[in-house]
């Protein structure tokens, strides 16, 4: 066997691990389409997984315009502690009687820690579930959790963009 030969074999064997590795990743097996249409699923799941961390970004930073921005514009709906609200204008208005949003994005005092997200997709709609965990310093200065709980959300594709469709909060172990 040539050089040329066994380089062709290994190449032909990563490219093989590449397409099955994205076929695992993004939860499909070979006979669910396309490396096209696994890579699409793949894409959605980092635009999910990429819009789930800016929503604790802009509630840390209390920057509630940019929070309402996440929603679908009219039909998208917050569900928690604070209430319901559906549409951006509603969830700012909650945010802000609840919260209070500042002026100019502000150096946080509370971090949103999101982990375990589970996310499937259909098409131009999605589902996730997202564990969350919410600190805030002790009177130390260190680290303290208040709350620990989850999302359930569902997340829908409008002109190549994903949104919030509706979240719901919940709490499931309450502070200490």
């Amino acid at each position: 066997m040539n050089d040329t030969t066994v380089t062709q074999r290994r190449h032909r064997a990563l490219i093989a691990g590449v397409a099955l590795w994205l076929a695992t990743a993004a939860g499909c097996s070979q006979s669910d389409g396309s490396v096209e249409n696994r890579l699409a699923v793949l894409e959605a799941r980092e635009s999910i997984r990429t819009l789930i961390h800016g929503y604790g970004r802009a509630l840390d930073h209390r920057d509630f315009n940019a929070f309402a921005d996440l929603f679908e514009p009219a039909e998208g709906t917050w569900v928690g502690g604070f209430g319901t609200a559906t549409g951006r204008d509603a969830i700012f208005g909650l945010m802000d009687e609840r919260i209070g949003h500042a002026e100019e994005p502000v150096q946080p005092t509370s971090h949103h820690v999101l982990t375990n997200i589970e996310i499937e997709v259909d098409g131009d709609t999605a589902t996730a579930s997202t564990k969350w965990i919410f600190v805030v310093p002790s009177p130390e200065g260190t680290p303290q959790w208040r709350f620990l709980g989850h999302y359930d959300d569902r997340f829908v594709r409008r002109d190549g963009r994903w949104y919030f469709l509706r979240r719901e909060a919940f709490t499931d172990i309450p502070p200490p």
